[in-house]
């Protein structure tokens, strides 16, 4: 591929991934800016803090194509490496943490991620799935799931996956690491005992 023609699918799955879906439903449907609300986080999470299931359940799965198209996309009609879907999955990952349209804000890359892997790994991705769901029912922290889970993701991958391409592992070793430092806040908050637990909805502050 030509710089152009790489430059072009990088772009394209950054500015799809940096889309900020929760905050311009919070916005238009709530009045509510969610940098400004609960965590500040732009993800799924602190929109149903904000707006409940309605809202928060449609982003995420927004934020889950955001990731699985580039890729999908890249495997029908990329030209590259093998490993090419996989840089432009991960674009789209940074562009949902960093999205230039709410000044290089965003989520912390969690469902975006998640759509990445399933159209790479999906059965590695139901163990995930399985062990964020155990350790959201027993902690109640979303955060500890996500980090767990993508911890889960990384181990399972070589035993669900054994032929997947070395650089599948590669990539899943980054992401988890991604996730966890897009988690720092929240570690400090479950180290001080101050982190949220799922399904507690607050107030908008006007």
């Amino acid at each position: 591929m030509s710089v152009a023609v790489i430059a072009g699918w990088l772009l394209g799955a950054y500015l799809l991934g940096s889309t900020p879906t929760s905050y311009v439903v919070a916005r238009v449907f709530a009045g509510i800016d969610l940098r400004q609300f609960g965590s500040g986080n732009l993800g799924a999470t602190n929109l149903y803090r904000a707006m409940g299931w309605k809202a928060a359940i449609p982003v995420a799965l927004y934020d889950i194509v955001k990731g699985a198209v580039p890729v999908l996309l890249a495997r029908r009609w990329g030209q590259g490496p093998e490993y090419w879907p996989l840089i432009v999955g991960l674009v789209a990952v940074m562009g949902h943490v960093w999205s230039p349209f709410v000044r290089f804000r965003g989520g912390k890359g969690v469902a975006t991620a998640a759509g990445v892997f399933t159209a790479l790994a999906p059965l590695a991705l139901l163990v995930a799935i399985a062990v964020f769901a155990v350790v959201l029912k027993l902690s109640g922290y979303v955060s500890l799931g996500s980090m767990t889970a993508a911890v889960a993701f990384l181990t399972a991958l070589p035993f669900v996956h054994p032929d997947s391409p070395r650089s599948t592992l590669v990539a899943a070793a980054f992401v988890a690491v991604f996730i966890i430092f897009t988690h720092r806040s929240n570690i400090a908050r479950l180290l001080n005992g101050t982190e949220s637990r799922f399904g507690t909805r607050k107030a908008a502050r006007q």
